[in-house]
């Protein structure tokens, strides 16, 4: 029977590498009649095939199993999280822990795409910590590139083949883990965008990504929601008292693109309004901020909450430490994406 041997009654995070059906059965079927058989929820978010074979060895157990094609089982990371925090919610019961089965979707996406859900994996540990949650996320070796399946072990604590599980060497530190993986190099503002002088003041920054946006052809909802996710991502920058912001805009195929700079003092604080003095305390934007989502029963607005809604309205939010900057990258649908039409 396969049993968690961590010891934890918090999160525990496994990857399975497998390159056959029968090897996804080998971990997939135990797992769910082990978790059933303790009378714990049990999801299986992973591919139509994949949920089919599971079926099929579970018989009539399988109407007790929860699944989800795991293409849209959250689209894109801050939807995957809140979409795993949802199922914990709804069906977490006393005393059990809650089962996962989570495939993420790497076939066709961009580099960007992939570096970001790279960086979700490895902040899940972190996202995720203190839940009584078991996730064993596969990967099909069959179809993942490569440097996917190298992230996973770097991503995972402990590999499972099967009921064995085995440490993983290379599992790195999630905050590492995040500031190490790069995107593309379009990631870094062109020589032509437009740029605000460094400022405190929230309301022109949100105007400024205003006239941005409405200048690459935004118009109605698009505008708005554009113009509010950037201003969601600069008043988490200037929360602290006496921060400044300096604010670029340009636009690429498809998206206009924010790039946010909070500048901090060399050996901590940021540096404050008018001649640089007066450092508030240094307080760096952790990598995986404003993947949760809100808490229901909370009525305040906090700045990770508006983090939240910013990667939720663009398309995505990379966080970096650029030398003595915080630089948030903010991508939002542009005039020629269909999609969003």
């Amino acid at each position: 029977m396969a049993a968690d041997h961590t010891g934890s009654t918090g999160f525990v995070h496994h990857a399975c590498l497998y390159g056959s059906d029968a090897e996804f059965l080998a971990m997939a079927v135990p797992f769910v009649w082990d978790g059933l058989a303790a009378g714990e929820p049990v999801l299986a978010a992973t591919t139509p095939a994949n949920i089919e074979l599971l079926r099929e060895a579970l018989g009539e157990s399988a109407h007790h199993l929860d699944t989800a094609e795991t293409a849209y089982f959250g689209r894109r990371p801050v939807e995957r999280v809140s979409a795993f925090l949802r199922y914990h919610e709804r069906r977490a019961r006393p005393g059990r822990r809650t089962r996962m089965i989570a495939e993420p979707v790497w076939a066709g996406r961009s580099a960007r795409q992939t570096a970001e859900w790279k960086r979700m994996e490895s902040g899940l540990n972190v996202l995720l910590a203190g839940l009584p949650v078991w996730m064993v996320c596969p990967y099909d070796t069959r179809v993942v590139p490569s440097d996917v399946a190298e992230a996973a072990v770097a991503t995972h604590p402990v590999r499972l083949d099967g009921e064995r599980q085995a440490p993983c060497a290379s599992y790195t530190d999630p905050a590492a883990y995040a500031a190490a993986v790069e995107g593309p190099v379009a990631s870094c503002a062109p020589p032509s965008a437009a740029r605000t002088e460094p400022t405190g003041d929230a309301a022109v920054l949100r105007r400024f990504a205003r006239e941005r946006a409405a200048g690459a052809g935004l118009t109605g909802d698009r505008l708005a929601l554009a113009e509010l996710a950037a201003h969601e991502a600069a008043a988490y920058l200037l929360a602290p008292e006496g921060a400044r912001v300096t604010l670029r805009a340009w636009e690429e195929p498809g998206a206009v693109v924010y790039e946010l700079r909070r500048m901090e003092r060399e050996g901590g604080g940021r540096v404050g309004p008018g001649d640089g003095h007066g450092a508030v305390p240094d307080a760096a934007v952790p990598p995986f901020a404003g993947y949760r989502p809100p808490a229901p029963a909370c009525d305040s607005h906090g700045a990770e909450d508006g983090l939240w809604l910013a990667r939720s309205l663009g398309d995505s939010l990379e966080v970096r430490a650029r030398g003595p900057e915080t630089v948030l990258t903010l991508r939002v649908a542009g005039p020629g994406d269909a999609e969003r039409l």
